[in-house]
This record gives structure tokens, C-alpha cells and sequence, in this order.
């Protein structure tokens, strides 16, 4: 995308306009026109670097490397929720610069020029063997995201680089200091919490991991079948619905009204968390954890 930046010149009028030709105002002091001249330098170095700066912001936009790749799967995830894969076998370049769970990247559809921000769900292995990038993709109305969800099988799309530098695990380690690990996943949030637990952050030498993942319902959370997967590796599951039906027995209301219910943090100055979704949530959640002796600087964000 280029950006064309237009700025006009600066006028600055010295001096009243000459409404006669014989009128001539006497000549301002010397230290008036210095201080004019002062300020028309000061106007004139601000606009260089107001366009040095827009320049330059349209010089980055223009350095994004795009990769066409087709589609090799996209299947309903749960309501309004789509699995999506797509192939980079033929793009190793692109596929070895997923090195962390919890990076995202671009992802533009045939003939529509704005792009989808996505985080990888898949973890960053799985590029290597799979030759792929997985993706949970909200179908959102109007968004490209909808139209994404819209293509089928073999349909090519393009990839901008991987970008973010993802959760930063080596903030809690080794579990061994760091026992306890809280995750916070909200809707599709859940995309790069599923790429941090398969990539494998030691949960099972971690005595407290707990993951309170939040849906509307049932119908609308993901990744259900790899949950019995994820506890066996050490990842307590804690579904949390806004809006459950009557059969429903377990947590009610928004996560972090759930977690305050549940809380236990036996050592605070030995807990992590990560969190992803909802912005509220995210807010709520890190003030409460701060509030309870938790160092901010041990609470990830991929963004």
C-alpha cells in the first residue's frame, strides 16, 4: 500500500498589507523580526520533521513482503469460529519465522486490498513438520476475516511476514521457580493460548496451571476436543460461560469474575499468567493480579 503525503508550505506574513502605494509603516524593531524569524525557522524545521516521520511511516508500510499460499483446509470451529490452514511448503522462509507462540500476521483475500491481523494457533513446530500455519478465525460481518471464512479448499491467499514477538515464557521459567501459571483466553483469544500449551512451556513440571477460557456457550468455544490432550499435559481447564444454558453446572459470568471467586494463589511472587482475549478482560485481570502481589512484568501479552 503506498501512502502519498502532501503538505502545503507554511506562509507567513511579515509585515500588514499595503492598501496604498505611498503608505510605508516604519520598520519593526530588530528584536521583533528576530523573534519572527526565530518562529518561521522553528515552523519550517517542524514540518520537515512532520514529513520525515509520515515519509517514513509510508516507506515501512510499502516494506511488507507478501507470500501467496493456498488454502488446504477451512471447517467450521465452533459457532461463528472457522479452523483454517493454510500451506507454506512451498514458502520455508516465511514458514521458519514462527519461532514463538503467541505471533500473528497479516493475512490479505484476492481483490481486497485491506488485511486481517491473525494470530497462529498452530505452535511454531508444526510449521517445520506440517509444512503449515493453522489459524481460529472469528467470521466477523464486513471483515475480510468473513471473507477468509467464505473461500474454499485451494483458494490462495497472501501472508505478510510473522510479526510480534509473541509471549515471552522465559519470563517464568524455570517452573520450578515458577510453579504457578494462570492463562485467560476470551473468544477467539483462545488461538495463540492453544500455540503457547502445544508448544510446551514445562505445565507438567508446574504444580498450578489453570486455563479460565470464557465463550458466550458452548456452541461458541473451540478447541473442546483437544481438551482432554491439554490437561494431560498439565493444563487445568476452566470453561467459563457469559450466557449457559439451564443443563449447564459449571463456572458462570465473565472470567475474571471467576477467577476472583476462585483466586488460591499460594505464592503470588512465584506466579506467571498469560492472557489473550476480550480487552476488558485482559484490563480486569491484570489489576487483580497486580492487587495480589503478581510482578506485572510476569504477566505475558502477545500484543
Amino acid at each position: 500500500m503506498s501512502v502519498a503525503v502532501a503538505l502545503s508550505p507554511t506562509r507567513l506574513s511579515l509585515a500588514p498589507s499595503l492598501p496604498h502605494a505611498y503608505f510605508s509603516p516604519p520598520l519593526p524593531p530588530m528584536s521583533i523580526l528576530r523573534r519572527l524569524n526565530l518562529r518561521q525557522l522553528k515552523l519550517h524545521q517542524h514540518h520537515r520533521r512532520r514529513f520525515a516521520t509520515v515519509a517514513a511511516a509510508a516507506v515501512r508500510q510499502d516494506t511488507t513482503v507478501w507470500t501467496q499460499a493456498p488454502l488446504s483446509e477451512i471447517e467450521p470451529a465452533a459457532e461463528s469460529l472457522f479452523h483454517v490452514t493454510i500451506d507454506v511448503s512451498d514458502a520455508a522462509d516465511l514458514a521458519v519465522t514462527h519461532t514463538c507462540a503467541g505471533q500473528y500476521l497479516q493475512l490479505r483475500v484476492p481483490d481486497v486490498d485491506k488485511p486481517s491481523f491473525l494470530a497462529i494457533a498452530s505452535p511454531p513446530s508444526f510449521a517445520a513438520a506440517r509444512g503449515a500455519f493453522e489459524f481460529l478465525v472469528k467470521s466477523v460481518a464486513g471483515s475480510t476475516a468473513e471473507l477468509l471464512c467464505g473461500l474454499k479448499k485451494g483458494d490462495v491467499v497472501e501472508l505478510s511476514q510473522v510479526m510480534g514477538r509473541g509471549f515471552d515464557v522465559d519470563l517464568i521459567e524455570p517452573p520450578e521457580a515458577y510453579p504457578t501459571v494462570l492463562i485467560f483466553a476470551t473468544g477467539s483469544g483462545i488461538s495463540p493460548i492453544r500455540s503457547l500449551i502445544e508448544s510446551g512451556f514445562g505445565a507438567s513440571k508446574r504444580s498450578d496451571v489453570r486455563l479460565y477460557y470464557g465463550a458466550r456457550n458452548l456452541k461458541r468455544m473451540a478447541y473442546q476436543e483437544r481438551f482432554k490432550d491439554w490437561e494431560s499435559s498439565g493444563v487445568k481447564i476452566v470453561p467459563v460461560l457469559s450466557q449457559p444454558d439451564d443443563s449447564w453446572t459449571g463456572e458462570s459470568g465473565y472470567v475474571q469474575a471467576a477467577f476472583t471467586r476462585a483466586k488460591q494463589i499460594y505464592s503470588p511472587k512465584s506466579a506467571g499468567a498469560v492472557l489473550c482475549g476480550q480487552k476488558q478482560m485482559t484490563e480486569e485481570i491484570t489489576s487483580i493480579l497486580v492487587a495480589d502481589g503478581v510482578s506485572s512484568e510476569k504477566i505475558l501479552k502477545n500484543f
